[in-house]
């Protein structure tokens, strides 16, 4: 398969729409294909689909069970992506050698937690719905995301790219893709209402392309990254 788009994603294929007769309730179940340079990515990971009721359709709270955890470990966020309700929370702990300084200023929950040491953690409540772009104010190449949803019918890739979205009711619904590896233009492109039946549904093929581009970002200041120092604070053993 060739690709021309410039930015990345994913293919998405909806493969089938089976029913729970009883509830009269879909399981949706897709598969993507994350491509680069028209070529298949072997790990087609963390790629979200969420589907947003429309009408005068009631939406079943999305309740938080457990609180999630990005750590922070070999200057990495682990995992690099996390879906809560609004209003969920996320623990961020420190399980490196030095100090971290996590912040989100894009679009979705705006915060910064400061420097805090190896061994300690905050956490973050995400009040309002959206896409939280994670960094760390020491450390440019950490960045994660949190989507917070106001509706529980979503599904996340693994790394063979297979995406099941669970108990959805017939209706109308606005379909959202995300991936961290594209531009958030790109994926507006490609959000579209469907409706969900009780016959099989398909969504056709939506194609992305990775990109060769690594998105850059400013520290908490708006300014470039100062280059590392060895014997900072943030980067030597409390």
């Amino acid at each position: 398969m060739k690709g021309t788009s410039k930015i990345a994603l994913a293919s998405l294929v909806l493969v089938t729409c089976s029913l729970t007769s009883s509830a009269q309730r879909a399981t949706l179940k897709a598969r993507v294909e994350l491509l680069h340079n028209g070529h298949e990515v072997k790990d087609a990971s963390n790629t979200v689909i969420w589907l947003t009721p429309l009408g005068a359709a009631s939406v079943e709270p999305l309740r938080q069970t457990e609180i999630p955890r990005l750590e922070q470990r070999d200057k990495s966020f682990h995992p690099s992506l996390v879906v809560v309700p609004v209003g969920g929370k996320v623990e961020f702990p420190n399980h490196d050698p030095f100090f971290h300084n996590v912040f989100s200023l894009y679009e979705g929950k705006r915060f910064d937690l400061g420097l805090y040491e190896s061994g300690t953690t905050r956490f973050v409540q995400f009040d309002r719905p959206g896409i939280s772009y994670i960094f760390c104010n020491i450390h440019a190449e950490m960045s994660a995301v949190v989507i917070a949803l106001t509706t529980p019918y979503f599904g996340v890739s693994g790394s063979n790219g297979e995406i099941t979205v669970r108990n959805v009711p017939p209706g109308r619904y606005q379909m959202e893709v995300f991936h961290a590896a594209a531009q958030p233009d790109d994926l507006h492109a490609y959000s579209r209402e469907i409706t969900v039946t009780e016959s099989t549904v398909s969504l056709g093929a939506i194609q992305l392309h990775e990109t060769d581009v690594v998105a850059t970002h400013k520290n908490k200041y708006g300014r470039d990254y100062d280059p590392p120092a060895p014997d900072s604070p943030a980067y030597a053993r409390p």
